[in-house]
């Protein structure tokens, strides 16, 4: 994912540029509205300071909004309403003032991005996750080596999430944002809880590492074979009988 980011505060601009990098990210970092204006190559988002040396960062904000659609996140020591309001209003999708932690940053790009890409087209059959385990996201089933896994709400809705990017690093928070409420400000104890429960019960047919600090990334055992596959009998689909024992959460709220 290639990433523009533009800011004059050099401190600033190299603890930002290492961080999205480490996460994986391509970064180009210009200093100045004139060379952003003028990058020439296709990004797939813009971090904007507004305190530019030689033009408004709302200004190069708005010239980025007419020429496309591109994610905008204003990166700002100003931390007034107005500021914030003005620059939502000329087209940014976020606003993080500073200071800011690289964490903050990223989820806050992954939430921007997951708004802004258009939605997968819903596929006919389960997902397969290498050779043993098997989502049905239609039906909101788990099967693990051909045998339904009970799973309470909120696990599946843990296992759901993270099976949508095999891989990728998700921070604590935004696991707690997706799964639980994009309003939680307690304490995290409970994702840990469901992450030794779902481990547990998968009995390593994917790994759910834990990165110190950061979050968790999902990993599949063996082939990675994930793709829609029409279910049956013996083959981890559906057609092995009983109930669904999995599902999304119906309340939304909280769990301890």
């Amino acid at each position: 994912m290639r990433v523009l980011l533009v800011e004059d505060d050099e401190p600033v601009a190299e603890s930002l540029r290492r961080g999205l990098v480490r996460y994986g990210f391509e970064v180009e970092w210009v200093t100045t509205g004139t060379a952003a204006l003028a990058a020439a190559a296709p990004y797939d988002l813009v971090l904007l300071d507004l305190g530019l040396p030689d033009t408004d960062g709302l200004d190069v904000c708005r010239a980025l909004r007419r020429r496309g659609d591109v994610p905008i996140i204003v990166i700002s020591a100003r931390s007034d309403e107005t500021d914030r309001v003005v620059g939502l209003e000329i087209g940014a999708d976020d606003y993080v003032s500073k200071p800011f932690g690289v964490r903050e940053v990223i989820a806050r790009i992954r939430a921007v991005m997951r708004r802004v890409q258009p939605k997968a087209q819903p596929t006919t059959g389960p997902d397969r996750y290498g050779a043993r385990l098997t989502v049905d996201r239609k039906a909101a089933r788990v099967w693990l080596d051909g045998s339904e896994v009970a799973l309470t709400p909120k696990e599946y809705d843990l296992l759901a999430f993270l099976t949508e990017e095999p891989g990728a690093l998700m921070s604590r928070e935004q696991i707690m944002e997706a799964v639980w409420d994009a309003n939680w400000f307690g304490p995290t104890k409970t994702l840990d809880v469901h992450v030794a429960a779902l481990r547990r019960k998968l009995a390593g047919a994917v790994a759910i590492e834990a990165v110190r600090g950061v979050g968790f990334r999902l990993v599949i055992a063996g082939p990675e074979a994930v793709g829609p596959r029409d279910g049956g009998p013996g083959n981890g689909g559906p057609g092995n009988g009983g109930p669904a024992l999995g599902g999304p959460a119906a309340d939304g709220g909280r769990v301890s």
